[in-house]
């Protein structure tokens, strides 16, 4: 039987949370990549922006709350690329472009940020 010290648990639970968050931005950027340049009704275009929408949601919501213990300059920092994030992939679901090279480009810094 395994047995863990609490401080064990508690300091390896942020590891694995980036680890998993490192995972989730893999995700989305293969879908990205994946969509980029298809049609926006395209099947590869709509999953790419609904798990990059709900991403970002998850993210936005998260660093909003008051228990969340990151820097506020930070927080804001990501906050404000999250909105953007939002609003770009509103202008790819409305038809207006399908470029999503940005897109996958401030994933991947986010991604990387996590390493």
């Amino acid at each position: 039987m395994y047995r863990f010290s609490y401080a064990e648990v508690v300091e390896d639970a942020p590891r694995e949370c980036r680890q998993r968050e490192y995972e989730v931005f893999g995700q989305a950027i293969e879908l990205l990549k994946a969509a980029d340049g298809r049609p926006s009704r395209s099947p590869e275009m709509s999953k790419a922006v609904e798990f990059v929408q709900q991403l970002w949601t998850s993210l936005v919501k998260d660093l909003a709350n008051p228990e969340n213990e990151l820097p506020d300059k930070l927080k804001a920092q990501l906050i404000s690329i999250g909105f953007w994030v939002m609003r770009e992939t509103g202008r790819v679901a409305f038809g207006e472009h399908n470029n999503l090279t940005a897109l996958i480009d401030i994933n991947a810094m986010i991604q990387e940020g996590l390493k």
